[in-house]
């Protein structure tokens, strides 16, 4: 009769016989997919064969396959390689370009004298019955500071109107430590461009660039007195140019840069990155005073022109209509009968001037000039100034919904304390 266990030891046994059949189970699984852990012989089992190394054979596929690719096999591409990409390497330092350029750049001191009440007091009209034309009064001397060029070798010096305007006296510092008082030859506040003369020997002179080769992204230096501190050169780029509708100047087309510019620069010079001047340096963009990375410059080209005229004909000429001209937004258009806001309204005519005797007359819309259509009314009136006065302009004008052809004769524009409000 076989033994058996009696109960208790079955029960005591439980807990132990789980994880033998399990480790049992396991061991059977590892030796039927291992059987080389049990020491047979495995020769008769297929072995891997590596791959010959020097021999790659090819892959099986079916003979339609294998038709279709031989049919379609193909070379290589060929690709269009660029060439390396060229950068020229830049200048480790620009203190040749500086050296060049900084002895034509000058410090500009202006002083005017204004006539002050002694007293707050003789402001009041009823404190000045009693004195009539017999008021105490004291003078006042104010002076300001900005930057010029020297641009030729017989002392003629290029800086902006705002920085010499209204002044009673000019004095210009060179770099090299002299002085001397300067001449005003002629200023327009069109364009804030003046021309002084001082009369010194061996003058340091500045190179002009040509302005309408300047390209955006060039390295630009901007070099003048900031703030009266001294001579300071400021380093940037061109951000951009043709800049206009900045509500500055009359006429605007300004080289815009990055490279500082502070109260104190203006009048200065704008160089390329070998020394030349490529813009006389003008206005600011700034919400503090000082310089956030947007300045204005103009170009060497326009400045060049204003000398000469302002050197050889004491004034700068340019051609006038005699008209006041008003943007035309959409509304105003579709009153006029036009489809699309193009051209210029004539708001008004100054009586007598070359407009008003050609017959062109308020509420006109001004639609092209010589066949060119106006798209924008300050390039317009920039293209006008260019014309030689006394030239012949053809223009197209609607006219309670009609196209008029008129011609009117160009005149010379009359400065700004001669001409009427426009």
């Amino acid at each position: 009769m076989p033994y058996r266990l009696p109960r208790h030891r079955l029960r005591s046994l439980a807990p132990y016989l789980l994880p033998v059949l399990i480790g049992v189970l396991l061991a059977v699984v590892l030796l039927n997919a291992f059987p080389q852990l049990t020491g047979r012989d495995t020769a008769d089992s297929p072995a891997p064969q590596a791959p010959s190394p020097t021999r790659r054979e090819p892959l099986a596929v079916s003979p339609d396959v294998a038709a279709s690719s031989d049919e379609t096999e193909r070379p290589a591409p060929a690709l269009r390689q660029a060439p390396p990409l060229a950068r020229e390497q830049g200048p480790a330092s620009y203190a040749a370009a500086v050296e060049r350029a900084a002895p034509a750049v000058v410090n500009i001191y202006s002083s005017r004298v204004v006539e002050r009440d002694q007293h707050p007091l003789m402001s009041d009209p009823f404190f000045r019955q009693f004195f009539g034309d017999d008021m105490p009064t004291r003078q006042r001397m104010l002076s300001s500071l900005g930057s010029g060029v020297i641009v030729s070798e017989e002392g003629y010096v290029l800086t902006n109107h705002h920085v010499i305007g209204g002044a009673d006296q000019i004095q210009v510092a060179l770099r090299d430590g002299r002085e001397t008082l300067a001449e005003v030859i002629g200023t327009d506040p069109e364009s804030d461009l003046a021309v002084l003369r001082i009369q010194l020997d061996d003058l340091p002179v500045i190179e002009l660039a040509d302005s309408a080769e300047v390209a955006i992204g060039d390295v630009a230096l901007a070099i003048g007195n900031p703030f009266g501190v001294g001579q300071t050169v400021t380093m940037g780029i061109i951000s951009a140019t043709g800049r206009s509708h900045l509500g500055l100047n009359a006429y605007e087309d300004f080289i815009q840069t990055d490279a500082a510019i502070n109260p104190g620069n203006s009048g200065g010079a704008l160089i390329s990155p070998d020394g030349a001047m490529v813009g006389i340096n003008t206005a600011i963009f700034s919400r503090s005073g000082g310089s956030q990375g947007i300045g204005f410059a103009i170009p060497a080209n326009l400045a060049r022109n204003i000398l000469e005229e302002l050197v050889t004909q004491g004034r700068v000429i340019r051609g006038w209509l005699g008209v006041e001209a008003q943007e035309l937004n959409p509304e105003l258009a579709a009153s006029f009968g036009l489809q699309a806001p193009r051209g210029v309204i004539i708001a008004g005519v100054v009586p007598g001037g070359p407009a008003d005797q050609a017959g062109l007359r308020p509420g006109d819309v001004l639609l092209s000039i010589e066949g060119r259509p106006i798209l924008d009314a300050r390039e317009t009136m920039s293209d006008i100034a260019a014309v030689e006065p006394g030239d012949s302009l053809p223009l197209t004008v609607v006219r309670g919904g009609e196209e008029l052809e008129l011609t009117v004769e160009v005149g010379e524009r009359p400065p700004p304390e001669l001409r009427a409000p426009e």
